[in-house]
């Protein structure tokens, strides 16, 4: 009976198809009227009309990214007056470039016969921020009940925390500013990794706080949402931004107003936006098909994976577009160095090759600037004006003006490669002349990342010996060669210049050696767990090394402050 109802859905659809477009272009060429003539009351009202037209077309198909759209762009152009001033421009584009994604959209859904109104979310959104409304959740489009909740925290096996109100003061400021930190990381999109694991850490660290307290169960589906999230290699999205954001508000009151706050349940929109991040995962790890199983429901069969490449088809160009413009530059690129090879040369030097290369440059600044690359087109055309002038002195280039010539035309092709990983935005256009920074040395790089290697085999191997030590009832000889091992990481720190990572790595060190060590007591389990979360802040920096990113300096405060807490 499904399929039935698909395929009658999919014949209604080719029905309307031509309809549909024929209305979105006239509700499109109706805004650019009024936007040209602020005046024209007639063509606002159109445009209304034509928009309401699709909502109700999109009712009959039942495309419900399509009507909440339509929902959204009707109450957006009632908001715009006739004779609107320049305040309202913002208003008008989202909405301009609404119908444009809903026109895609359209063609999207007659290709692939899905209707996933996901896609349409962030544009839905756009509509409602340009009008100061609250964004809707991630799963407003996700139909469970949450009211009814499983133990999330089964099989998480939590330590109970047994010590005084000091330990819990500590402990829960130590969770919300390894929140903060993965927080921060999110906003200002460094390693979506790190982030994923530091939310994690927090989350279980809150989940001792609260255990046997209703906000605890929250806190361990956000352990295992983070989890899944970093397991399945999910990105960080506007909403999903969003959410953790308002997490933080839990965490802030976990550590002001105390264990009362841990009383409280969670909201059913929060639980919803967690369970969905789950379902959409496409994780088939026990603990997300437990909960799953819970609310009756199977992975998507649509992961959030497949789901992004479709919203990349949707709002521009895929990999694919991307993969074939860089491969035909670099095709440009490469007649370029040839030609610069037989100069360097001097292998019958021609000074009709001055003017080829010349014209090659100037070709490549056209497609550049078509590119919106407007850096590197300037770059391209810069270095075409001069072989031009030594074409006109004729003269071949010296060794000082050849090297030039040469490492701008290595600077465009490193851009031009990039383009697949970075897209055509700024970030790539900055990479005109040289605009690259130490890191990108192979040589350096190469370097980077012997280093990380083993530095992060050697905290890895600190970690497995500190267990191993409170494992076997303080047995020191586990700990025997740990100082000396993290002194050469050390080593290898200051030889990259990190002297930040490697004044931790000291203390850490220092502390295992006196506290662990030279101690003729055994450690209170504050200092070890202080030691391991120390130990894993360094790791999750060290992951930074090597990378295109910069180095999230908050991980080594957060180091310094749990050894800072407990006198390390």
């Amino acid at each position: 009976m499904v399929q039935s109802s698909l395929a009658t859905k999919s014949q209604s659809f080719d029905l309307v198809k031509n309809e549909i477009e024929q209305t979105i272009k006239q509700a499109q060429s109706s805004l650019e009227r009024f936007q040209e003539n602020r005046e024209s009351g007639e063509d606002l009202q159109n445009c209304l009309d034509f928009i309401n037209q699709l909502r109700g077309i999109f009712i009959l198909v039942e495309l419900r990214g399509g009507i909440l759209l339509c929902q959204e762009a009707v109450t957006m152009a009632n908001d715009v007056p006739v004779g609107a001033n320049d305040d309202k421009n913002i208003l008008l584009t989202t909405l301009n470039g609404a119908l444009f994604i809903l026109r895609r959209y359209v063609e999207y859904y007659h290709q692939q016969r899905e209707d996933h109104p996901e896609l349409l979310l962030p544009v839905i959104n756009d509509l409602r921020e340009a009008r100061r409304e609250k964004p809707y959740l991630e799963s407003c489009f996700f139909d469970v009940d949450v009211k009814e909740r499983p133990d999330f925290c089964a099989g998480m096996h939590l330590q109970p925390l047994d010590g005084d109100e000091s330990e819990y003061e500590i402990l829960s400021r130590r969770m919300r500013l390894t929140f903060q930190v993965a927080l921060l990381g999110i906003l200002r999109e460094r390693n979506d990794a790190v982030s994923q694991k530091l939310i994690s850490r927090s989350a279980r660290g809150f989940a001792r706080l609260c255990q046997g307290a209703p906000m605890g169960q929250m806190w361990c589906l956000v352990a295992t949402a983070a989890d899944t999230m970093l397991d399945r290699a999910m990105v960080f999205t506007k909403a999903r931004k969003r959410m953790f954001m308002r997490i933080e508000k839990y965490a802030r009151e976990v550590v002001y107003v105390g264990k009362v706050a841990t009383a409280k349940d969670a909201p059913d929109s929060l639980i919803r936006d967690l369970v969905y991040i789950l379902y959409r995962s496409g994780s088939a790890n026990l603990e997300v098909s437990e909960i799953l199983s819970a609310y009756h429901l199977a992975p998507a069969e649509y992961s959030d994976a497949m789901l992004e490449a479709h919203a990349r088809r949707l709002y521009g160009p895929g990999t694919d577009v991307l993969q074939s413009l860089s491969e035909a530059l670099q095709d440009e690129l490469n007649q370029l160095k040839d030609k610069l090879d037989i100069i360097e040369r001097g292998i019958e030097p021609d000074l009709a090759e001055l003017s080829s290369i010349a014209d090659a440059l100037e070709r490549l600044a056209n497609t550049l600037v078509m590119l919106d690359l407007n850096k590197l087109a300037e770059v391209s055309r810069e270095e075409a004006a001069r072989l031009r002038t030594w074409e006109e002195e004729s003269r071949l280039p010296g060794d000082d003006e050849l090297y030039r010539l040469a490492d701008s035309v290595l600077g465009i092709e490193d851009a031009v490669m990039q383009i697949v990983t970075r897209g055509i935005t700024s970030e790539t256009d900055a990479l005109a002349r040289g605009q690259r920074n130490r890191d990108e040395s192979p040589y350096l790089r190469e370097a980077l990342f012997v280093v990380a290697d083993e530095a992060r085999g050697a905290l890895t191997l600190a970690k497995r010996a500190i267990t191993a030590f409170m494992e076997s009832d303080y047995d020191k000889l586990h700990l025997a060669n740990l100082p000396a091992t993290l002194h050469s990481i050390w080593g290898g720190l200051q030889m990259v210049d990190d002297p930040g990572a490697a004044s931790v790595l000291e203390r850490v060190a220092s502390s295992i050696q006196e506290r662990l060590l030279d101690g003729r007591e055994a450690p209170a389990m504050q200092v070890l767990e202080a030691l391991a979360d120390a130990l894993t802040s360094l790791e999750y920096y060290i992951e930074s090394i090597g990378k295109r990113e910069d180095r999230n300096a908050d991980l080594l405060k957060l180091a310094e402050t749990s050894l800072d807490e407990v006198g390390l």
